[in-house]
C-alpha cells in the first residue's frame, strides 16, 4: 500500500476509525485501516502533517492515542498515549518539529509532549469546552483556542504560563443583555496578527491582537445555523465557512459580505480546508462525501461518496490533477457524480399500476353508496 498512500492528495478521518485516501486525478480511494478490528473507541478526531515534506501523518483518535501513518510505507509506524478518555476527544493536533507534538481535547488541556515521549514537556489549562485549537502555520509555537462560553485566546508554547491574547466578548445586545460565546474554528491570517473565528451563533468575527481593541474588529454573520468550520483562502481575503445544514459560503473578510455559496453538501459540515496555493475547496462531513469545489467560479469539480462519516480532512501542497503514478494493489475505485447516469437512463421505465379491488371490497362500497343515497329514516 506504500505506492497507493503516496497517490493520495486528500487524507480524511471516520468515526469509525478509518483513516482514507483519496487520489483524486486517477478517481481511487484507499482504507488505510484493518476495517475487521475496528470501534468507536478509534474514531478519528484531528490529521495534521508530521513534516513539512509530507511523508507522515499524525492521526489522533477519541481514545487518546495519536497515530503516526507514513505515506511513503503506507503503513502505521508508530503509536503515541497523549491523552485519555477522559479529556474528551482530541480538537486539535499539531506537530512542532520532529516527533514533539501539541495535543489539545475537548477539557481544555493542551499539552506539549516532547520527542523523547513519556510525560508531557508543558501542560496549560485553555478552559473548559473547547471546539478547536489551531496552530499558526508561520510561528509555529504560537496556538489558538476557543470553545462553548470559552473565546478566543492565543498562545506561545515557549512561554505558556498565561495566553498572549484573550478576546473579550462582544457587547450586551440592545436589551442590555448578555450575548453568549460559542468559538467553533478559527485561523491565523497571513502577513498579520489578526485571527479569524466562526462561532454557533452563526458569526465570522476578526480579531486583531496588535490593536488596543479586544473584541473583534470587524462582525458579519451567515445563514441562521451554527457555523461549524472554516478555512482561509489563498491570499487571506476570504474565508470560506460551513454550518449544520450542509452550507459553504464564501466571505470577503474586508467587507464582511456573502460572495457567493457552494452547493452540494446536505449534511453537516466538519471539516473544511483550502489548498494553500490553488483556488480550491475541499469538504467533507455527515454526508459521507468528499467535495472538491472552485473558489473561482464555485464549480464542483470532485464529489467522492466513502461511505464513513466524515470528521476531518487533510490536503497535500502538490497539485491535487497530477498527484500520480501507478495504482497501488487492494485499491478501491471511486466513481464521482455522474457517471451512473447513462446506466440508469437506459433502464426500462416500470409503471406501477394501481392495485384493483377484491369483489368483496367493490360489494361494500356498493351499499354504502346506496345507504348514502338513501338517506337517513
Amino acid at each position: 500500500m506504500g505506492e497507493s498512500s503516496r497517490l493520495c492528495s486528500v487524507f480524511l478521518g471516520s468515526d469509525t476509525g478509518i483513516l482514507k485516501g483519496v487520489s483524486l486525478s486517477r478517481k481511487q480511494a484507499f482504507n488505510f485501516c484493518n476495517t475487521k478490528h475496528l470501534s468507536r473507541d478509534q474514531e478519528v478526531r484531528a490529521l495534521c502533517w508530521a513534516d513539512p515534506a509530507e511523508s507522515e501523518v499524525l492521526v489522533g483518535s477519541v481514545d487518546g492515542t495519536v497515530k503516526t501513518f507514513s505515506t511513503e510505507k503506507g503503513a502505521f509506524t508508530d503509536s503515541r498515549r497523549c491523552g485519555e478518555p477522559a479529556d474528551g476527544g482530541f480538537v486539535g493536533l499539531a506537530a512542532l518539529g520532529g516527533s514533539a507534538l501539541v495535543t489539545c481535547g475537548e477539557s481544555g488541556r493542551l499539552r506539549v509532549w516532547r520527542e523523547d515521549g513519556g510525560e508531557p514537556g508543558a501542560e496549560l489549562d485553555a478552559g473548559g469546552n473547547v471546539c478547536r485549537m489551531r496552530q499558526s502555520p508561520v510561528h509555529r509555537h504560537k496556538v489558538a483556542t476557543g470553545g462553548k462560553e470559552n473565546g478566543l485566546k492565543l498562545w506561545d508554547l515557549e512561554r505558556p504560563e498565561k495566553p498572549v491574547f484573550t478576546a473579550k466578548n462582544l457587547r450586551d445586545d440592545w436589551l442590555d443583555l448578555r450575548r453568549p460565546q460559542w468559538v467553533r474554528d478559527m485561523a491565523f491570517i497571513p502577513d498579520s496578527d489578526r485571527v479569524v473565528t466562526c462561532t454557533g451563533y452563526h458569526q465570522v468575527h476578526v480579531f486583531d491582537p496588535s490593536s488596543p481593541q479586544r473584541r473583534p474588529v470587524l462582525e458579519a454573520e451567515y445563514g441562521e445555523h451554527p457555523l461549524t468550520a472554516l478555512s482561509l483562502a489563498p491570499g487571506g481575503t476570504t474565508v470560506v465557512v460551513g454550518n449544520t445544514r450542509g452550507q459553504v459560503a464564501l466571505l470577503d473578510l474586508r467587507t464582511g459580505r456573502v460572495r457567493g455559496s457552494l452547493k452540494g453538501p446536505v449534511g453537516a459540515v466538519r471539516g473544511l480546508q483550502c489548498h494553500p496555493s490553488l483556488p480550491v475547496v475541499a469538504s467533507c462531513g455527515l454526508d459521507r462525501f468528499l467535495r472538491i469545489h472552485s473558489l473561482e467560479d464555485r464549480r464542483t469539480l470532485h464529489k467522492v461518496y466513502l461511505k464513513s462519516r466524515l470528521n476531518c480532512l487533510l490536503l497535500s501542497s502538490g497539485d491535487l490533477e497530477q498527484a500520480g503514478g501507478a495504482g497501488g494493489h487492494g485499491s478501491q475505485e471511486v466513481k464521482e457524480e455522474g457517471e451512473d447516469d447513462e446506466v440508469w437512463d437506459s433502464m426500462e421505465r416500470v409503471e406501477e399500476h394501481p392495485k384493483r379491488k377484491t369483489e368483496e371490497e367493490e360489494e361494500a362500497q356498493r351499499k354504502k353508496s346506496k345507504k348514502r343515497k338513501k338517506g337517513p329514516d
